[in-house]
């Protein structure tokens, strides 16, 4: 559900019962609060007559889900469904959206209620104001090394276009946010790269020497502000730009110099009316800022024997459609796909900004559903796969032609890396027993596919695609190589040496 939300912009909706079906639906909700998806959650609860007394499954659903929702509500009387549905729509996709909870008592649901029409609803679209827009003009032009980050929600395919013509009009480089990549084409000439984990150094590096950084429908929060270190709390380093839908979110951890209560394509829309310099003063800083990302992302030429995910990544770039939508849940695998993969277009991208693992699958599920005929490619790594894993069985039943590229190092490789940072030599509770995965995709009813070298790769890509089926390639690689940039060893001596981290 909260994959169709990212999808579509509209609320993913979701029902399940009372106590473990809504406790454990919790995990999707802190997904959607956390990525400010909005999505609405229907808890079958009990009858109002039974509250109070600890009857089977009791949950106070209100009390419980207050720290996750935006709002959440039991509704007491069938005569108001109508009403609280359609405030539970207009909560989830105004301002910066996120997750609903409507509690719906047994008793409740037996009742009549008469047939009403019910329209579509549709939420208010905050725009800026003239003068906004004039003394953002006016900050632009006596910049002299701006940056354009894009990020967070209510976006669309306007918006994104939108965004594209402010960026070729002004001539300005572009990063995007932690798992926001898909906002803007990499292969535009304006394109610097993404602040997520791992970051390339250079883009670091320019984001601080900058002295206006333009943050559009997204926040820095702690990943894309790496650890809260790019910018000064809370001035900013008094260059900060700042549009978003939900005033609240203005001013909230960084003070902008200038704070536009507004979303994406309401502002774009209102900036490209402006014209432009014919030649902006930082075009060459915008050039050097594009050839930097294009070098970042170039993989490496792989060593021979078994699997190296530079290969791997370097041959699906050549082969994918630009419409393929890839998912991922948590996991240090994830820093091959956020560094390597160009994206194209929008909507093309599913990842959790929460960083919750097992999202790759069920997300990758909900774009077959909603784009059937579009390529989908679920990356999951074994401990990943294993939190939903089970969820391949409905892809069988479904019979949707994702195809899963299961990245197996035999550990949880993220804990794995704290504890050799931290504690060397000390591994506790990271090593994985994992379960032969292609058997297991064939018991389902699926393809499966043991995939040793990296040449082996695209041969059995095409086998998987050709299956028709829901497939899974396992693809076994080095528990030696924890990201592009960082080894087990490199750890290892960075401990011995009294360091804290490599890479």
């Amino acid at each position: 559900a909260e994959a169709s939300g990212k999808l579509s912009g509209r609320p993913g909706i979701a029902a399940v019962t009372r106590g473990p079906g809504a406790t454990n639906a919790s995990a999707g909700l802190h997904i959607a609060e956390h990525d400010a998806t909005p999505m609405i959650l229907l808890v079958g609860q009990i009858g109002r007559g039974m509250r109070g007394r600890g009857a089977f499954q009791e949950l106070d659903i209100v009390r419980f889900f207050s720290g996750i929702a935006k709002w959440s509500v039991e509704i007491d009387a069938a005569g108001r469904v109508p009403e609280l549905l359609s405030r539970a729509f207009h909560v989830a996709m105004s301002g910066r959206p996120g997750p609903v909870v409507l509690g719906l008592p047994e008793d409740l649901l037996a009742e009549p209620l008469a047939e009403q029409a019910f329209r579509r609803v549709e939420v208010a679209e905050p725009a800026p104001s003239v003068e906004h827009i004039d003394r953002l003009v006016e900050t632009l032009c006596a910049a002299r090394a701006p940056l354009l980050l894009l990020g967070g929600s209510r976006w669309d395919q306007m918006a994104v276009a939108a965004a594209q013509r402010f960026a070729h009009d002004w001539d300005l480089p572009v990063a995007c946010s932690f798992r926001r990549q898909m906002l803007f084409d990499h292969l535009h000439p304006n394109y610097a790269g993404d602040l997520g984990f791992g970051v390339n150094p250079r883009l670091a590096t320019r984001i601080r020497e900058s002295d206006l950084l333009l943050l559009v429908g997204g926040r820095l929060a702690e990943v894309p502000s790496q650890g809260y270190d790019l910018l000064e709390i809370p001035t900013a380093d008094e260059k900060l730009v700042h549009v978003h839908p939900d005033p609240a979110e203005l001013g909230r951890v960084y003070q902008p110099i200038l704070a536009i209560n507004a979303t994406p394509g309401a502002f774009l829309q209102g900036v490209n009316g402006r014209a432009a310099p014919e030649r902006a003063p930082w075009s060459e800083h915008t050039r050097q800022a594009h050839a930097d990302y294009l070098q970042w992302s170039q993989p490496a030429a792989a060593a021979d024997g078994g699997i190296r995910l530079e290969a791997v990544f370097d041959w699906l770039e050549r082969q994918l459609p630009g419409d393929a939508i890839l998912t991922n849940g948590a996991g240090n695998y994830s820093a091959w796909l956020h560094r390597f993969h160009r994206f194209r277009a929008f909507g093309t991208q599913l990842a959790p900004v929460s960083g919750s693992m097992g999202y790759g699958l069920p997300a990758a599920i909900a774009a077959a559903l909603a784009q059937p005929g579009c390529p989908v490619l679920c990356f999951a790594g074994d401990g990943c796969f294993q939190m939903t894993g089970q969820e391949f069985a409905t892809a069988v039943q479904y019979r949707l032609p994702l195809i899963v590229l299961l990245i197996d190092n035999g550990m949880y490789g993220t804990i794995r890396m704290h504890q050799e940072r931290r504690y060397p030599g000390r591994v506790i509770a990271s090593d994985l027993q994992n379960p032969d995965f292609v058997a297991l995709a064939r018991a389902y009813g699926g393809y499966g596919e043991w995939v040793e070298r990296s040449g082996d790769f695209p041969a059995a890509f095409r086998r998987a695609q050709a299956s028709g089926l829901p497939a899974l390639l396992h693809l076994p690689v080095d528990p030696e190589l924890l990201t592009p940039t960082v080894s087990l060893a490199q750890l290892s001596a960075a401990a011995a040496s009294g360091g804290q981290s490599a890479g």
